[in-house]
């Protein structure tokens, strides 16, 4: 089978179980395989157990926030790993600047609520 037919897989890193569920269902429908992380602890275990093309990082997780988060993806030993693109996914976004996301290694920022043909469209972009 060729590689461009295989899905790309995308993490959500995401504690609303609403938020989850809709982006889920969204990036199942345009053919993704789908992994969640539901606290900043579970996103590395997952990104080192699986072959992953993207995450979906909600900044305001429990245990470790998704800034913290993407640095620690941006300081992996593992190349794989480092390079992944993260889209960063903020209800409150004014907390942050574009230089903070940057200087945390956050690939791309969607606000939320979530307008989920942007969302798509910056999956695409970014995974493929």
């Amino acid at each position: 089978m060729p590689a461009e037919n295989t899905p790309k897989t995308i993490l959500i890193a995401e504690d609303s179980s609403v938020i989850l569920n809709l982006t889920r269902k969204i990036l199942e429908q345009q053919k993704y395989k789908i992994l969640l992380a539901k606290n900043g602890g579970d996103v590395l275990p997952q990104l080192e157990k699986n072959s992953v093309d993207g995450i979906l990082m909600d900044i305001n997780i429990p245990v470790k926030d998704g800034m913290q988060c993407t640095r620690d993806i941006r300081a992996h030993a593992d190349e794989r790993i480092r390079s992944l693109p993260v889209i960063a996914i903020s209800g409150n976004a004014n907390d942050y600047t574009m230089a903070d996301f940057q200087a945390a290694g956050v690939t791309a920022y969607l606000p939320k609520p979530l307008n989920f043909d942007e969302l798509v469209r910056m999956v695409r972009q970014y995974v493929g």
